[in-house]
């Protein structure tokens, strides 16, 4: 009978250990079970206003990645501290204004110049939308900025094509029309025919008074 009662509380025992040990398996099961991603950030982006844009210009970088990221190459290479002073208003041309964003937050904003005289221009406001410390400042910029706010969508006449190799003065212009593959033919060959003839001439005068002087001293050693 003792035995039976023994067995008996034996198996009680080992349901109900089954039981603790199922409940506690279930309950990691739960909290790992399937939960809500994080959401995604908005995307970074570029905000641009200024002459004849009756409505900022407004990019992204999950629409427009390569334009958003041309127009921050034009400021992203500014050093601390740039020059106190600029050019003359009347040498500045049309103004367009970036501000560039972290979603829908403004970071940092910028003046850009594309048109003035003696080279782009870009001036960085000593009040920054994020409060960040920095300095105001003028700064050359890149030879391609009419292009690059061009194509971005800002409404400015085509001025001119360039290979990028730098900042500032960094950059090799090339005219638009010395890309044409329709360029005068016959004009290049002309001044090459012209190049050699003047070579060859040069070429004699020098032989002929080479001779001059051997003859010269071939007569005196006579």
């Amino acid at each position: 009978m003792v035995g039976r009662v023994r067995r008996l509380l034996g198996v009680v025992a080992a349901m109900a250990a089954a039981v603790v040990l199922s409940a506690g398996m279930a309950a990691p099961a739960q909290a790992t079970g399937p939960q809500r991603a994080a959401p995604k950030p908005p995307p970074a982006g570029v905000d641009i206003t200024g002459d004849r844009l009756t409505e900022p210009l407004r990019l992204r970088a999950d629409s427009q990645p390569a334009h958003v990221l041309a127009v921050i190459d034009q400021v992203n290479w500014f050093g601390r501290s740039g020059a106190a002073a600029g050019p003359k208003r009347a040498d500045l041309g049309p103004k367009y204004t970036i501000v560039v964003l972290a979603g829908d937050v403004p970071k940092q904003t910028f003046d850009l110049y594309p048109l003035a005289k003696g080279g782009p221009r870009a001036y960085r406001p000593a009040k920054q939308p994020d409060s960040r410390k920095t300095s105001a400042g003028w700064f050359l910029g890149r030879l391609n900025m009419s292009e690059t706010l061009r194509t971005a969508g800002v409404p400015l006449e085509r001025q001119f094509d360039t290979v990028s190799g730098g900042v500032g003065g960094g950059e090799r212009v090339i005219p638009e029309d010395a890309l044409d593959p329709g360029r005068d033919i016959d004009a290049a060959i002309s001044e090459l025919q012209r190049l050699l003839l003047l070579n060859a001439g040069v070429m004699l005068v020098i032989t002929s008074g080479l001779a001059g002087i051997a003859l010269l001293v071939r007569r005196r050693t006579r």
